[in-house]
């Protein structure tokens, strides 16, 4: 779908945004950026510093200031608690606005999160986003949607303004389910050229030189593209964490199950990612995967 410009009316109508984490403060930044008016909550109130919007005292505070709320969390059990704690967005007036959740969740999760949002009165849109902090403070995500087509059409325009790619995939938990297949790619490819890089060195290639020849080789890919100076400089400043994709490599293992079917790479790399735990680096970037296999 190609890029629309926000109406007049939606860029002076309030946008709720919850969940400010270094890639949701990105989407939020980008989004005052083009001129867009947020009002913002976050648990932890020192993370809304340097945002020139409003910041609401809680979610259901922020929901009667707006008609639309975009989320970005890091699991169900943080969108659940959003939903559901004192002072939630269940809590507020839900009638007729709309969730735009951009979390990536666990499928079984996001079935009831329609549920409960539907009997409130909301529309609910699961909206999970592919790419990290760099593209996502140039609104060139990409975002995969799900949900009822009349409330996405009513936010699209917003929507455009996250992602350079959006595609509409209707059915309830599809979105979702998308974004972990997608997680699976992303994962294999880091996961496989930090052992190819590993290999090389040890065997008295320039790291450099071996990014080099992968970048027009077989690791030419977004995956290199992006996390090639990450590899070089081994500075790991967390865009993407490991913790992330570890969890969204546990909630692919459970699709599979639910599909009866084995899971071979994904199962493979999410141990591998398991190894960041252990080492208690988690929190970096996924592409410090490099530095476990080099260490180990």
């Amino acid at each position: 779908m190609n890029k629309k410009g926000l109406t007049k009316k939606g860029m002076d109508m309030k946008i709720g945004f919850i969940g400010l984490g270094k890639l949701g403060y990105a989407i939020a930044k980008h989004l005052i950026d083009e001129g867009q008016q947020l009002v913002v909550w976050n648990r932890t109130k020192s993370k809304t510093v340097g945002l020139k919007a409003d910041i609401a005292a809680s979610p259901a505070e922020l929901l009667g200031q707006t008609e639309v709320v975009i989320l970005n969390l890091f699991d169900s059990d943080a969108v659940r608690s959003v939903m559901s704690a004192e002072g939630g967005l269940l809590s507020g007036d839900c009638k007729g606005k709309i969730i735009i959740d951009t979390t990536t969740n666990h499928f079984d999760a996001v079935k009831a999160f329609y549920e409960m949002f539907q009997e409130a009165g909301a529309h609910y849109l699961e909206a999970p986003v592919l790419g990290s902090v760099v593209p996502a403070s140039q609104g060139k995500l990409t975002v995969v949607v799900s949900g009822k087509k009349s409330a996405f059409e009513k936010v699209e325009p917003l929507i455009n303004k996250i992602g350079a790619h959006v595609f509409f995939l209707g059915a309830p938990t599809l979105a979702t389910k998308m974004k972990l297949v997608n997680n699976m790619v992303l994962g294999t490819f880091m996961a496989t050229l930090a052992e190819a890089v590993v290999i090389a060195e040890q065997v008295g290639i320039d790291k450099k030189e071996v990014l080099d020849i992968l970048a027009v080789g077989g690791g030419n890919s977004g995956v290199l593209n992006a996390k090639r100076e990450k590899l070089l400089t081994e500075d790991f400043d967390t865009h993407f964490s490991s913790a992330l994709i570890y969890k969204d490599l546990h909630f692919l293992q459970d699709l599979a199950r639910e599909l009866k079917r084995p899971l071979y790479t994904g199962s493979a790399v999410k141990e591998m990612f398991a190894l960041t735990l252990q080492k208690g680096i988690a929190d970096q970037d996924f592409s410090a995967i490099y530095k476990v296999l080099k260490d180990s």
